[in-house]
């Protein structure tokens, strides 16, 4: 355990960072597989709306460091391909 003040206060910065960098993950999977359950029942409609939604939380994340950009650009781009073959 640290002993002096700032590295104390660190600590618990770090805790609270880390668990809300853990809950916003937690979102973007849900929102991701939301869109993944939307192609699978080949639902165009819900699979967009869905879509829409990720793609704003997946660059949010990105842009707060969340997700390295990189990993965002190739989620986004797996999703809307897999929207953009629904029928």
């Amino acid at each position: 355990m640290a002993n002096i003040k700032s590295a104390k206060k660190r600590i618990d910065v770090i805790a609270t960072k880390t668990a809300r960098n853990k809950a916003y993950k937690s979102r973007l999977k849900t929102l991701v597989k939301k869109v993944d359950a939307a192609v699978v029942a080949n639902d165009k409609a819900v699979a967009t709306a869905a879509l829409a939604e990720a793609v704003e939380a997946l660059d949010k994340a990105a842009a707060k460091g969340i997700l390295h950009k990189n990993t965002a650009a190739r989620k986004v781009s797996r999703l809307t391909k897999a929207v953009n073959a629904l029928a």
